[in-house]
């Protein structure tokens, strides 16, 4: 897992645990990357298996 892709996980972990889903603007600010760039990692970690998105609940599920 790279540096960013860590990043992004343990803070969608941290505030998922308290019921809060994150935003984009939330994970921009927390890593101080773009939005592509965001959203190409979380893809990479939701295509290992690593996060993935239950929508029945509309929260992140962890590996």
């Amino acid at each position: 897992m790279m540096d960013l892709e860590r990043k992004l996980y343990r803070s969608i972990y941290n505030m998922s645990r308290f019921r809060r889903n994150p935003t984009i603007d939330d994970l921009k600010r927390k890593t101080g990357r773009d939005e592509p760039t965001i959203r190409k990692a979380v893809e990479n970690l939701v295509s290992r298996k690593e996060l993935s998105w239950d929508k029945e609940k509309k929260e992140w599920r962890f590996k």
